[in-house]
């Protein structure tokens, strides 16, 4: 079982990234694409950022001790199914999710149109998540 610590640590985890890609929004989508260590860094920053939303929910669910999840984004559906988080945001979590998995196996064919809009816009539903969080665990 998880200890609230734990969860402490990746809450923090996810704000540390999140402020790391607000960074990338000073930049217009070519200046990103155009330069590979912009680019590089954007999407590893992306990537991890979304693996530490990832695991904050694996850690929840360990502290709440509800079932296990099979995939990563089964890990949003549990969420919802225990009310943690709506079912209409659950969806946008495991797209999230999704998405890291396309980041980490298939990156040679990655649409950077949806990079940029990922920094540019859903990062916000991280950041989301990890109040959500915050609040339902009253830390």
């Amino acid at each position: 079982m998880v200890d609230i610590n734990v969860i402490i640590r990746k809450i923090s985890s996810v704000r540390k990234y999140l402020k790391l890609l607000e960074n990338y929004k000073k930049y217009s989508r070519q200046e990103i694409e155009s330069d590979a260590t912009l680019r590089g860094s954007a999407e590893r920053y992306l990537y991890l950022a979304c693996q530490a939303a990832i695991d904050l929910g694996e850690a929840v669910i360990s502290f709440k001790n509800f079932r296990k999840p099979g995939t990563y984004s089964e890990i949003f559906y549990i969420l919802g199914e225990e009310k943690v988080v709506s079912q209409e945001f659950e969806e946008k979590l495991a797209n999230m999710a999704k998405f890291r998995n396309i980041v980490a196996h298939d990156y040679d064919n990655l649409d950077f149109g949806i990079i940029y809009k990922a920094i540019i816009e859903d990062i916000n539903d991280l950041s989301e998540f990890a109040d959500i969080i915050e609040k339902y665990l009253n830390l």
